[in-house]
Protein backbone atom coordinates (compact mmCIF):
# COMPACT_ATOMS: atom_id res chain seq x y z
CA UNK A 1 0.00 0.00 0.00
CA UNK A 2 2.86 2.20 0.71
CA UNK A 3 4.02 2.68 -3.11
CA UNK A 4 6.78 4.86 -3.89
CA UNK A 5 6.60 5.05 0.46
CA UNK A 6 9.53 3.19 2.19
CA UNK A 7 7.04 0.94 4.86
CA UNK A 8 9.88 1.46 7.42
CA UNK A 9 9.21 5.20 7.57
CA UNK A 10 4.95 4.81 7.78
CA UNK A 11 5.80 2.86 10.47
CA UNK A 12 8.53 5.11 12.10
CA UNK A 13 6.33 8.00 10.96
CA UNK A 14 2.87 6.32 13.51
CA UNK A 15 5.45 6.63 16.41
CA UNK A 16 5.52 10.37 15.78
CA UNK A 17 2.37 11.50 15.50
CA UNK A 18 -0.49 11.77 18.05
CA UNK A 19 -3.74 10.19 16.75
CA UNK A 20 -5.53 12.32 19.38
CA UNK A 21 -4.15 15.80 18.01
CA UNK A 22 -5.43 14.27 14.75
CA UNK A 23 -8.69 13.56 15.37
CA UNK A 24 -9.61 16.42 17.84
CA UNK A 25 -8.95 19.00 15.09
CA UNK A 26 -11.70 17.39 13.16
CA UNK A 27 -13.84 15.88 15.56
CA UNK A 28 -14.00 17.33 18.94
CA UNK A 29 -13.12 14.11 21.39
CA UNK A 30 -13.86 14.38 25.06
CA UNK A 31 -11.79 12.52 27.99
CA UNK A 32 -13.05 9.45 29.32
CA UNK A 33 -10.83 7.66 31.63
CA UNK A 34 -7.42 7.20 29.76
CA UNK A 35 -9.43 7.25 26.39
CA UNK A 36 -11.66 9.61 24.63
CA UNK A 37 -14.84 9.66 23.07
CA UNK A 38 -17.11 11.49 20.75
CA UNK A 39 -19.96 10.33 18.63
CA UNK A 40 -18.75 8.63 15.29
CA UNK A 41 -18.39 10.55 12.34
CA UNK A 42 -18.65 7.34 10.09
CA UNK A 43 -22.21 6.83 11.14
CA UNK A 44 -25.25 8.59 12.77
CA UNK A 45 -25.83 8.20 16.44
CA UNK A 46 -26.96 10.39 19.84
CA UNK A 47 -25.01 8.35 22.19
CA UNK A 48 -20.90 8.25 21.91
CA UNK A 49 -19.43 5.23 20.66
CA UNK A 50 -16.58 6.88 18.84
CA UNK A 51 -12.92 5.87 20.92
CA UNK A 52 -9.42 7.10 20.69
CA UNK A 53 -6.88 5.79 22.63
CA UNK A 54 -3.96 7.76 23.14
CA UNK A 55 -1.45 4.60 24.34
CA UNK A 56 -2.50 2.29 21.59
CA UNK A 57 -2.47 5.42 19.05
CA UNK A 58 -6.00 3.57 17.41
CA UNK A 59 -9.61 4.22 17.05
CA UNK A 60 -12.63 2.29 17.37
CA UNK A 61 -16.17 2.41 17.30
CA UNK A 62 -18.48 -0.12 19.14
CA UNK A 63 -21.43 0.88 16.32
CA UNK A 64 -20.09 0.43 13.33
CA UNK A 65 -17.12 -0.95 13.84
CA UNK A 66 -15.14 1.57 12.24
CA UNK A 67 -11.29 1.34 13.33
CA UNK A 68 -7.65 2.28 12.25
CA UNK A 69 -4.66 4.32 13.20
CA UNK A 70 -4.12 8.37 12.24
CA UNK A 71 -3.52 7.19 8.94
CA UNK A 72 -6.44 5.07 8.20
CA UNK A 73 -8.66 7.98 10.06
CA UNK A 74 -7.56 10.49 7.44
CA UNK A 75 -8.34 8.46 4.16
CA UNK A 76 -11.26 7.98 5.87
CA UNK A 77 -12.60 11.10 7.12
CA UNK A 78 -10.48 13.44 4.97
CA UNK A 79 -11.26 11.50 1.98
CA UNK A 80 -7.78 11.04 1.24
CA UNK A 81 -5.41 8.95 -0.95
CA UNK A 82 -2.80 6.99 0.61
CA UNK A 83 -0.15 8.96 -0.22
CA UNK A 84 -1.49 12.27 0.23
CA UNK A 85 -2.68 10.93 4.02
CA UNK A 86 1.62 9.51 5.01
CA UNK A 87 2.08 13.23 3.14
CA UNK A 88 -0.10 15.08 5.35
CA UNK A 89 0.98 13.14 8.89
CA UNK A 90 4.65 13.76 7.26
CA UNK A 91 3.85 17.40 7.80
CA UNK A 92 2.04 17.43 11.17
CA UNK A 93 5.33 15.68 12.19
CA UNK A 94 7.96 17.49 10.38
CA UNK A 95 9.64 14.53 8.87
CA UNK A 96 10.97 14.04 5.63
CA UNK A 97 9.61 11.30 3.16
CA UNK A 98 12.31 9.63 0.99
CA UNK A 99 10.54 8.53 -1.77
CA UNK A 100 11.75 5.21 -3.40
CA UNK A 101 11.73 6.74 -6.99
CA UNK A 102 14.56 8.91 -6.30
CA UNK A 103 16.01 11.88 -4.28
CA UNK A 104 13.93 12.41 -1.01
CA UNK A 105 11.48 15.71 -0.97
CA UNK A 106 9.62 17.21 2.38
CA UNK A 107 5.94 16.62 2.95
CA UNK A 108 4.54 18.92 0.70
CA UNK A 109 7.22 19.43 -1.56
CA UNK A 110 6.76 19.64 -5.21
CA UNK A 111 8.62 17.13 -5.88
CA UNK A 112 6.14 15.07 -4.57
CA UNK A 113 5.52 12.55 -7.70
CA UNK A 114 1.45 12.84 -6.77
CA UNK A 115 1.50 16.42 -6.81
CA UNK A 116 2.76 16.65 -9.76
CA UNK A 117 0.44 14.33 -10.67
CA UNK A 118 -2.92 16.14 -9.69
CA UNK A 119 -1.03 19.39 -11.37
CA UNK A 120 -0.47 17.58 -14.98
CA UNK A 121 -3.71 15.66 -14.70
CA UNK A 122 -5.28 19.43 -14.01
CA UNK A 123 -3.76 21.20 -17.06
CA UNK A 124 -5.19 17.96 -19.45
CA UNK A 125 -8.29 18.57 -18.05
CA UNK A 126 -8.19 22.52 -18.62
CA UNK A 127 -6.68 21.87 -22.05
CA UNK A 128 -9.52 19.42 -23.37
CA UNK A 129 -12.13 22.00 -21.39
CA UNK A 130 -10.40 24.76 -23.56
CA UNK A 131 -10.72 22.55 -26.97
CA UNK A 132 -14.60 22.15 -26.54
CA UNK A 133 -14.60 26.32 -27.01
CA UNK A 134 -11.90 27.37 -28.98
CA UNK A 135 -11.01 24.37 -31.27
CA UNK A 136 -11.54 24.64 -34.76
CA UNK A 137 -13.47 21.04 -35.15
CA UNK A 138 -15.69 22.06 -31.63
CA UNK A 139 -18.80 22.36 -33.82
CA UNK A 140 -18.97 18.33 -34.16
CA UNK A 141 -18.78 17.26 -30.40
CA UNK A 142 -21.04 20.31 -29.61
CA UNK A 143 -23.76 19.23 -31.55
CA UNK A 144 -23.40 15.73 -30.28
CA UNK A 145 -23.95 17.12 -26.76
CA UNK A 146 -26.78 18.59 -28.25
CA UNK A 147 -28.29 15.96 -29.52
CA UNK A 148 -27.75 13.74 -26.61
CA UNK A 149 -29.96 16.56 -25.11
CA UNK A 150 -27.46 18.41 -23.07
CA UNK A 151 -26.43 22.25 -22.43
CA UNK A 152 -23.58 24.52 -22.80
CA UNK A 153 -24.46 25.02 -18.79
CA UNK A 154 -24.75 20.79 -17.47
CA UNK A 155 -20.91 20.62 -19.72
CA UNK A 156 -19.72 23.36 -17.95
CA UNK A 157 -20.87 22.11 -14.64
CA UNK A 158 -19.35 18.68 -15.54
CA UNK A 159 -16.20 20.10 -16.87
CA UNK A 160 -16.71 18.22 -19.95
CA UNK A 161 -14.19 18.48 -23.11
CA UNK A 162 -13.10 17.78 -26.17
CA UNK A 163 -9.91 15.48 -27.22
CA UNK A 164 -9.82 16.80 -31.04
CA UNK A 165 -8.35 14.48 -34.20
CA UNK A 166 -4.64 13.84 -34.27
CA UNK A 167 -2.08 11.78 -32.70
CA UNK A 168 0.08 14.54 -30.88
CA UNK A 169 -1.96 17.06 -29.44
CA UNK A 170 -1.03 16.60 -25.81
CA UNK A 171 2.55 16.76 -26.62
CA UNK A 172 2.83 20.03 -28.95
CA UNK A 173 0.53 21.51 -25.72
CA UNK A 174 2.96 19.92 -23.19
CA UNK A 175 5.95 18.52 -24.83
CA UNK A 176 8.39 21.36 -23.38
CA UNK A 177 7.94 20.96 -19.76
CA UNK A 178 10.50 19.08 -18.47
CA UNK A 179 10.07 15.03 -17.76
CA UNK A 180 6.37 15.72 -19.46
CA UNK A 181 6.25 12.66 -22.21
CA UNK A 182 7.06 10.30 -19.39
CA UNK A 183 4.53 12.21 -16.95
CA UNK A 184 1.55 11.79 -19.63
CA UNK A 185 2.86 8.22 -20.29
CA UNK A 186 2.91 7.17 -16.91
CA UNK A 187 -0.71 9.00 -16.58
CA UNK A 188 -1.78 6.79 -19.26
CA UNK A 189 -2.89 10.29 -21.30
CA UNK A 190 -0.05 8.91 -24.09
CA UNK A 191 0.52 5.23 -25.01
CA UNK A 192 4.07 4.02 -26.09
CA UNK A 193 4.30 1.53 -28.64
CA UNK A 194 7.31 -1.20 -28.26
CA UNK A 195 9.37 0.78 -30.81
CA UNK A 196 9.05 3.89 -28.72
CA UNK A 197 6.52 5.40 -30.71
CA UNK A 198 4.45 8.01 -28.83
CA UNK A 199 1.14 8.99 -29.39
CA UNK A 200 -2.13 10.40 -27.44
CA UNK A 201 -4.72 7.72 -26.12
CA UNK A 202 -7.96 10.36 -26.78
CA UNK A 203 -8.40 11.31 -30.00
CA UNK A 204 -11.56 12.57 -31.91
CA UNK A 205 -13.66 12.10 -28.32
CA UNK A 206 -15.98 13.94 -26.00
CA UNK A 207 -13.90 13.98 -22.39
CA UNK A 208 -14.93 13.61 -19.15
CA UNK A 209 -13.02 14.01 -16.22
CA UNK A 210 -13.11 11.42 -13.49
CA UNK A 211 -12.37 13.23 -10.13
CA UNK A 212 -11.69 11.46 -6.91
CA UNK A 213 -13.41 12.58 -3.80
CA UNK A 214 -11.67 16.13 -2.83
CA UNK A 215 -13.05 17.11 -6.53
CA UNK A 216 -8.96 16.61 -8.46
CA UNK A 217 -8.57 15.00 -11.52
CA UNK A 218 -7.15 11.77 -11.33
CA UNK A 219 -8.28 10.29 -14.92
CA UNK A 220 -10.39 10.56 -18.11
CA UNK A 221 -13.14 8.94 -19.93
CA UNK A 222 -13.28 9.41 -23.45
CA UNK A 223 -16.93 8.70 -25.75
CA UNK A 224 -16.91 8.72 -29.09
CA UNK A 225 -18.50 11.13 -31.65
CA UNK A 226 -18.27 9.20 -34.46
CA UNK A 227 -20.53 5.70 -33.90
CA UNK A 228 -17.88 4.10 -36.46
CA UNK A 229 -14.71 4.65 -34.19
CA UNK A 230 -14.52 2.29 -31.54
CA UNK A 231 -14.25 1.41 -28.73
CA UNK A 232 -17.53 3.73 -28.12
CA UNK A 233 -16.42 4.59 -24.16
CA UNK A 234 -12.33 4.50 -23.26
CA UNK A 235 -11.26 4.93 -19.60
CA UNK A 236 -7.74 6.23 -18.53
CA UNK A 237 -5.56 2.99 -17.29
CA UNK A 238 -4.75 2.27 -13.92
CA UNK A 239 -2.06 4.73 -12.79
CA UNK A 240 -0.48 5.87 -9.05
CA UNK A 241 -3.34 7.80 -8.53
CA UNK A 242 -6.47 6.19 -10.33
CA UNK A 243 -7.63 2.71 -9.54
CA UNK A 244 -11.31 2.34 -11.30
CA UNK A 245 -12.28 -0.65 -8.66
CA UNK A 246 -12.23 1.90 -5.76
CA UNK A 247 -13.60 5.26 -7.67
CA UNK A 248 -17.36 6.36 -8.26
CA UNK A 249 -18.01 8.94 -10.91
CA UNK A 250 -19.53 12.10 -9.69
CA UNK A 251 -18.83 11.37 -6.05
CA UNK A 252 -17.19 14.59 -5.19
CA UNK A 253 -19.82 16.48 -6.71
CA UNK A 254 -22.98 14.55 -4.50
CA UNK A 255 -20.70 14.96 -1.63
CA UNK A 256 -20.91 18.50 -2.25
CA UNK A 257 -23.75 19.26 -2.68
CA UNK A 258 -25.77 17.17 -0.70
CA UNK A 259 -26.47 16.71 3.04
CA UNK A 260 -24.32 14.65 4.65
CA UNK A 261 -26.07 10.69 4.99
CA UNK A 262 -28.56 10.97 2.41
CA UNK A 263 -29.55 8.94 -0.81
CA UNK A 264 -27.29 7.84 -3.49
CA UNK A 265 -27.75 6.03 -7.04
CA UNK A 266 -25.30 3.86 -8.56
CA UNK A 267 -25.64 4.03 -12.04
CA UNK A 268 -23.36 2.29 -15.07
CA UNK A 269 -21.75 4.99 -16.69
CA UNK A 270 -20.63 8.72 -16.69
CA UNK A 271 -22.89 10.10 -19.48
CA UNK A 272 -26.41 8.71 -17.08
CA UNK A 273 -24.90 10.51 -14.42
CA UNK A 274 -24.24 13.50 -16.91
CA UNK A 275 -28.12 13.44 -18.03
CA UNK A 276 -29.50 12.87 -14.91
CA UNK A 277 -28.18 15.85 -13.22
CA UNK A 278 -29.39 17.87 -16.67
CA UNK A 279 -33.10 16.66 -15.74
CA UNK A 280 -32.75 17.38 -12.20
CA UNK A 281 -30.92 14.01 -10.22
CA UNK A 282 -28.19 15.14 -8.31
CA UNK A 283 -27.57 12.41 -6.33
CA UNK A 284 -26.09 9.80 -9.10
CA UNK A 285 -22.84 8.51 -9.09
CA UNK A 286 -21.41 6.10 -11.80
CA UNK A 287 -18.86 2.86 -11.70
CA UNK A 288 -15.94 3.18 -13.94
CA UNK A 289 -16.80 0.20 -16.41
CA UNK A 290 -16.39 -2.27 -13.42
CA UNK A 291 -18.59 -4.41 -11.14
CA UNK A 292 -19.87 -3.05 -7.98
CA UNK A 293 -16.38 -3.95 -6.12
CA UNK A 294 -16.05 -4.20 -1.71
CA UNK A 295 -14.42 -1.07 -2.34
CA UNK A 296 -17.15 1.01 -3.57
CA UNK A 297 -19.63 -0.42 -1.17
CA UNK A 298 -17.27 0.27 1.62
CA UNK A 299 -17.67 4.31 0.20
CA UNK A 300 -21.14 4.22 -0.15
CA UNK A 301 -21.82 3.56 3.59
CA UNK A 302 -19.44 5.64 4.57
CA UNK A 303 -21.06 8.79 3.11
CA UNK A 304 -24.79 7.42 2.42
CA UNK A 305 -27.72 5.74 4.25
CA UNK A 306 -29.28 4.85 1.36
CA UNK A 307 -27.53 3.19 -1.69
CA UNK A 308 -29.78 2.36 -4.96
CA UNK A 309 -28.31 0.10 -7.46
CA UNK A 310 -29.71 0.78 -10.75
CA UNK A 311 -29.66 -1.19 -14.23
CA UNK A 312 -30.47 -2.48 -17.17
CA UNK A 313 -33.07 -4.81 -17.12
CA UNK A 314 -31.50 -7.12 -19.42
CA UNK A 315 -29.55 -10.52 -18.40
CA UNK A 316 -26.52 -8.57 -17.96
CA UNK A 317 -28.20 -6.10 -16.17
CA UNK A 318 -29.40 -8.52 -13.82
CA UNK A 319 -26.37 -10.40 -13.43
CA UNK A 320 -24.43 -7.14 -12.36
CA UNK A 321 -27.03 -6.39 -9.90
CA UNK A 322 -26.41 -9.80 -8.04
CA UNK A 323 -22.82 -9.15 -8.53
CA UNK A 324 -23.73 -5.66 -6.22
CA UNK A 325 -25.64 -7.34 -3.86
CA UNK A 326 -23.35 -10.15 -2.91
CA UNK A 327 -20.69 -7.44 -2.68
CA UNK A 328 -23.44 -5.50 -0.36
CA UNK A 329 -24.17 -8.54 1.33
CA UNK A 330 -21.12 -8.07 4.42
CA UNK A 331 -22.37 -4.35 4.73
CA UNK A 332 -25.83 -4.81 5.83
CA UNK A 333 -25.84 -4.36 9.11
CA UNK A 334 -24.58 -1.07 8.53
CA UNK A 335 -27.62 1.61 9.24
CA UNK A 336 -27.55 1.78 5.39
CA UNK A 337 -30.37 0.43 2.82
CA UNK A 338 -29.46 -0.95 0.19
CA UNK A 339 -32.04 -1.12 -2.80
CA UNK A 340 -32.30 -2.36 -6.81
CA UNK A 341 -33.94 -1.02 -9.46
CA UNK A 342 -33.73 -2.39 -12.90
CA UNK A 343 -35.23 -0.49 -15.86
CA UNK A 344 -37.46 -1.34 -18.89
CA UNK A 345 -35.98 -3.45 -21.50
CA UNK A 346 -34.03 -1.50 -23.82
CA UNK A 347 -34.61 1.60 -21.57
CA UNK A 348 -31.54 3.67 -19.73
CA UNK A 349 -31.40 6.89 -17.04
CA UNK A 350 -30.90 9.01 -20.00
CA UNK A 351 -34.17 7.80 -22.09
CA UNK A 352 -36.21 7.40 -19.24
CA UNK A 353 -35.71 10.80 -18.08
CA UNK A 354 -36.28 12.14 -21.42
CA UNK A 355 -39.47 10.44 -21.76
CA UNK A 356 -40.87 11.23 -18.40
CA UNK A 357 -38.74 13.56 -16.47
CA UNK A 358 -37.28 12.86 -13.20
CA UNK A 359 -41.13 12.74 -11.58
CA UNK A 360 -40.80 9.50 -13.45
CA UNK A 361 -37.30 8.22 -12.36
CA UNK A 362 -38.04 9.31 -8.98
CA UNK A 363 -40.85 7.41 -9.04
CA UNK A 364 -38.67 4.02 -10.25
CA UNK A 365 -36.24 4.31 -7.44
CA UNK A 366 -39.87 4.63 -5.47
CA UNK A 367 -40.55 1.48 -6.76
CA UNK A 368 -37.02 -0.45 -6.10
CA UNK A 369 -36.31 -3.62 -4.70
CA UNK A 370 -34.89 -3.75 -1.26
CA UNK A 371 -31.66 -5.98 -1.03
CA UNK A 372 -33.84 -8.83 1.05
CA UNK A 373 -36.59 -8.55 -1.66
CA UNK A 374 -34.29 -8.92 -4.35
CA UNK A 375 -32.37 -11.98 -2.99
CA UNK A 376 -35.82 -13.95 -2.02
CA UNK A 377 -37.42 -13.13 -5.35
CA UNK A 378 -34.09 -14.38 -6.87
CA UNK A 379 -34.18 -17.69 -4.91
CA UNK A 380 -37.81 -18.01 -5.30
CA UNK A 381 -37.19 -18.20 -9.60
CA UNK A 382 -34.43 -20.67 -9.48
CA UNK A 383 -36.43 -23.35 -6.90
CA UNK A 384 -39.77 -24.58 -6.67
CA UNK A 385 -40.62 -24.34 -3.29
CA UNK A 386 -43.86 -25.77 -3.25
CA UNK A 387 -41.69 -29.58 -3.47
CA UNK A 388 -39.58 -31.08 -0.90
CA UNK A 389 -36.82 -30.97 -2.97
CA UNK A 390 -37.15 -27.63 -3.97
CA UNK A 391 -37.14 -26.41 -0.40
CA UNK A 392 -33.61 -28.18 0.07
CA UNK A 393 -32.51 -26.57 -3.31
CA UNK A 394 -33.54 -23.27 -2.21
CA UNK A 395 -31.64 -23.50 0.97
CA UNK A 396 -28.54 -24.34 -0.84
CA UNK A 397 -28.65 -21.88 -3.02
CA UNK A 398 -29.37 -19.55 -0.51
CA UNK A 399 -26.35 -20.90 1.46
CA UNK A 400 -23.46 -18.88 -0.16
CA UNK A 401 -25.35 -15.38 0.34
CA UNK A 402 -26.33 -16.04 4.19
CA UNK A 403 -22.52 -16.83 4.81
CA UNK A 404 -21.39 -13.10 3.76
CA UNK A 405 -24.04 -11.23 6.14
CA UNK A 406 -22.61 -10.62 9.46
CA UNK A 407 -24.30 -11.83 12.54
CA UNK A 408 -27.19 -9.35 14.01
CA UNK A 409 -30.45 -8.40 13.09
CA UNK A 410 -30.17 -8.54 8.81
CA UNK A 411 -28.87 -11.97 9.26
CA UNK A 412 -32.62 -13.13 11.50
CA UNK A 413 -34.71 -11.39 9.09
CA UNK A 414 -33.30 -13.09 6.04
CA UNK A 415 -33.78 -16.59 7.79
CA UNK A 416 -36.95 -15.73 8.98
CA UNK A 417 -38.19 -14.52 5.13
CA UNK A 418 -36.50 -17.80 4.01
CA UNK A 419 -38.60 -19.88 6.47
CA UNK A 420 -41.82 -19.27 5.13
CA UNK A 421 -41.02 -21.44 2.35
CA UNK A 422 -39.48 -24.06 3.24
CA UNK A 423 -41.56 -25.01 6.52
CA UNK A 424 -39.49 -24.12 9.22
CA UNK A 425 -38.66 -21.41 11.76
CA UNK A 426 -36.00 -19.12 10.90
CA UNK A 427 -33.41 -20.71 13.78
CA UNK A 428 -33.40 -23.64 12.50
CA UNK A 429 -32.78 -22.39 8.93
CA UNK A 430 -30.01 -20.59 10.73
CA UNK A 431 -28.93 -23.91 11.93
CA UNK A 432 -29.46 -25.95 8.68
CA UNK A 433 -27.20 -23.87 7.11
CA UNK A 434 -24.88 -23.41 9.63
CA UNK A 435 -24.50 -27.17 10.35
CA UNK A 436 -23.81 -28.03 6.08
CA UNK A 437 -21.33 -25.12 6.07
CA UNK A 438 -19.26 -25.47 9.01
CA UNK A 439 -20.26 -22.53 10.19
CA UNK A 440 -20.64 -21.75 14.03
CA UNK A 441 -22.90 -18.79 14.01
CA UNK A 442 -25.33 -17.96 16.53
CA UNK A 443 -28.47 -15.62 15.79
CA UNK A 444 -28.32 -14.39 18.96
CA UNK A 445 -24.13 -13.71 19.20
CA UNK A 446 -23.65 -10.23 19.52
CA UNK A 447 -20.82 -8.35 17.32
CA UNK A 448 -18.46 -7.65 20.77
CA UNK A 449 -17.33 -11.34 21.29
CA UNK A 450 -16.54 -12.61 24.64
CA UNK A 451 -14.64 -14.77 26.29
CA UNK A 452 -17.60 -15.84 29.13
CA UNK A 453 -18.88 -18.48 26.35
CA UNK A 454 -15.33 -19.60 24.29
CA UNK A 455 -12.28 -20.59 25.23
CA UNK A 456 -9.52 -18.26 24.28
CA UNK A 457 -6.83 -20.07 22.10
CA UNK A 458 -3.29 -19.20 24.05
CA UNK A 459 -2.08 -17.67 20.21
CA UNK A 460 -4.57 -15.30 20.30
CA UNK A 461 -4.53 -14.38 23.77
CA UNK A 462 -1.05 -13.64 23.45
CA UNK A 463 -1.59 -11.75 20.10
CA UNK A 464 -4.63 -9.90 22.13
CA UNK A 465 -1.34 -8.73 24.97
CA UNK A 466 0.70 -8.18 22.01
CA UNK A 467 -1.77 -5.33 20.51
CA UNK A 468 -2.56 -4.04 24.29
CA UNK A 469 1.30 -3.68 25.41
CA UNK A 470 3.73 -4.38 22.00
CA UNK A 471 6.44 -3.78 24.35
CA UNK A 472 6.10 -7.38 26.34
CA UNK A 473 7.54 -9.20 22.66
CA UNK A 474 10.62 -7.92 24.49
CA UNK A 475 10.27 -10.31 27.09
CA UNK A 476 10.29 -13.50 24.22
CA UNK A 477 13.57 -15.13 23.75
CA UNK A 478 14.00 -17.28 19.95
CA UNK A 479 10.42 -16.43 19.12
CA UNK A 480 11.13 -18.40 16.03
CA UNK A 481 10.88 -21.58 17.92
CA UNK A 482 7.48 -21.38 18.18
CA UNK A 483 7.54 -22.24 15.04
CA UNK A 484 7.68 -25.64 15.51
CA UNK A 485 4.41 -25.75 16.85
CA UNK A 486 1.47 -27.22 14.59
CA UNK A 487 -1.44 -25.09 15.87
CA UNK A 488 -3.25 -21.90 13.81
CA UNK A 489 -1.91 -18.99 13.93
CA UNK A 490 1.28 -19.37 15.21
CA UNK A 491 3.20 -18.19 12.13
CA UNK A 492 1.40 -14.87 12.21
CA UNK A 493 2.33 -14.63 16.09
CA UNK A 494 6.04 -15.00 15.55
CA UNK A 495 5.39 -12.55 13.01
CA UNK A 496 4.16 -10.29 15.18
CA UNK A 497 6.80 -10.80 17.60
CA UNK A 498 9.58 -10.30 15.06
CA UNK A 499 8.22 -7.34 13.92
CA UNK A 500 7.68 -5.21 17.33
CA UNK A 501 11.35 -6.89 18.54
CA UNK A 502 12.76 -4.82 15.40
CA UNK A 503 10.60 -1.56 15.94
CA UNK A 504 10.83 -1.31 19.86
CA UNK A 505 8.76 2.13 19.61
CA UNK A 506 5.97 0.61 17.53
CA UNK A 507 2.49 1.06 18.83
CA UNK A 508 -0.70 -0.60 18.11
CA UNK A 509 -1.73 2.13 15.32
CA UNK A 510 1.37 1.79 13.44
CA UNK A 511 0.72 -2.52 13.95
CA UNK A 512 -2.22 -2.12 11.91
CA UNK A 513 -1.07 0.56 9.60
CA UNK A 514 1.96 -2.19 8.77
CA UNK A 515 -0.66 -5.06 7.78
CA UNK A 516 -2.95 -2.63 6.48
CA UNK A 517 -3.44 -4.52 2.90
CA UNK A 518 -2.86 -8.31 4.44
CA UNK A 519 -5.46 -11.00 5.37
CA UNK A 520 -4.07 -10.67 8.86
CA UNK A 521 -5.33 -7.01 9.48
CA UNK A 522 -9.22 -8.40 9.50
CA UNK A 523 -8.19 -10.83 12.48
CA UNK A 524 -6.24 -8.02 14.05
CA UNK A 525 -8.93 -5.81 14.01
CA UNK A 526 -11.10 -8.77 15.34
CA UNK A 527 -8.57 -9.72 17.91
CA UNK A 528 -8.93 -5.53 18.78
CA UNK A 529 -12.55 -6.11 19.43
CA UNK A 530 -12.30 -9.22 21.16
CA UNK A 531 -13.12 -8.97 24.74
CA UNK A 532 -10.51 -10.50 26.62
CA UNK A 533 -11.42 -9.78 30.43
CA UNK A 534 -7.37 -9.79 31.37
CA UNK A 535 -7.19 -6.71 33.34
CA UNK A 536 -4.61 -4.08 32.37
CA UNK A 537 -2.48 -5.01 35.51
CA UNK A 538 -2.40 -8.33 34.43
CA UNK A 539 -1.18 -7.91 30.96
CA UNK A 540 2.48 -9.35 31.58
CA UNK A 541 1.55 -11.85 33.25
CA UNK A 542 -0.91 -13.29 30.90
CA UNK A 543 1.27 -13.18 28.14
CA UNK A 544 4.38 -14.57 29.58
CA UNK A 545 2.09 -17.42 30.99
CA UNK A 546 0.45 -17.64 27.73
CA UNK A 547 4.40 -17.98 25.47
CA UNK A 548 5.28 -20.44 28.53
CA UNK A 549 2.07 -23.05 27.68
CA UNK A 550 2.68 -22.91 24.08
CA UNK A 551 6.45 -23.68 24.74
CA UNK A 552 5.36 -26.50 26.98
CA UNK A 553 3.69 -27.94 23.77
CA UNK A 554 6.24 -28.04 21.70
CA UNK A 555 7.65 -30.49 24.37
CA UNK A 556 4.12 -32.37 24.24
CA UNK A 557 3.87 -32.14 21.03
CA UNK A 558 7.64 -33.74 20.28
CA UNK A 559 7.00 -36.21 22.93
CA UNK A 560 3.45 -37.16 21.04
CA UNK A 561 5.26 -37.62 18.23
CA UNK A 562 8.04 -39.72 19.78
CA UNK A 563 5.59 -41.66 21.82
CA UNK A 564 4.20 -43.03 18.77
CA UNK A 565 6.59 -44.38 16.73
CA UNK A 566 7.66 -45.71 20.13
CA UNK A 567 4.29 -47.83 19.66
CA UNK A 568 5.60 -49.21 15.95
CA UNK A 569 8.83 -50.23 17.48
CA UNK A 570 11.17 -47.86 15.51
CA UNK A 571 13.03 -45.27 17.80
CA UNK A 572 16.80 -45.42 18.15
CA UNK A 573 18.60 -45.84 21.08
CA UNK A 574 19.02 -42.04 20.58
CA UNK A 575 15.21 -41.43 20.23
CA UNK A 576 14.82 -42.98 23.09
CA UNK A 577 16.73 -41.04 25.51
CA UNK A 578 15.54 -38.39 24.24
CA UNK A 579 11.94 -39.24 24.58
CA UNK A 580 13.01 -40.18 28.13
CA UNK A 581 14.29 -36.72 28.73
CA UNK A 582 11.25 -34.90 27.25
CA UNK A 583 8.78 -37.21 29.63
CA UNK A 584 10.99 -35.80 32.52
CA UNK A 585 10.41 -32.27 31.07
CA UNK A 586 6.96 -32.53 30.88
CA UNK A 587 5.88 -33.89 34.23
CA UNK A 588 8.40 -30.87 35.60
CA UNK A 589 11.49 -32.65 36.73
CA UNK A 590 14.66 -31.90 37.09
CA UNK A 591 17.31 -34.10 34.52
Amino acid sequence: MSGNIPQTFIDELLTRVDIVDIIDSRVTLKKAGKDYQACCPFHSEKTPSFTVSQQKQFYYCFGCGATGSALGFLMDFDNMGFVEAVEELAKTAAMVIPYQHGKAASAGSTQSSSVNYYELLAKVANYYEYQLRHHAGKQLAIDYLKQRGLTGEIAKEFELGYAPPGWANLMSAFGKEKNAQGHLIEMGLLVQKDNGQVYDRFRDRIMFPIRDRRGRAIAFGGRVINPENTPKYLNSPETPVFHKGKELYGLHKVLKSLPAKQQVIVVEGYMDVVSLAHAGVDNAVATLGTAVSESHVHTLVKHFDEVIYCFDGDAAGKKAGLRAMETSLSQVNKSVAFRFMFLPQGEDPDSIVKSGGAERFHQMVKESLSLSDFLISELLGKADYRALDGQARLLEMARPYIEKIPNGGYLQLISSELSKYVNMDGEHVMGQLAAKSGATRMSNRPSRQSTADEKPSMVRLAIAMLLEEPSLANQVEQPQRLLELNLAGVKFLVELLVFIQESPNINTGAILEHWRDTPQVRHLHKILRWEHHVPEQGFATEFIGSINLLQRQILEQALNELLQRSKQGKLTSMEKQKMNELIGLCQGKEL
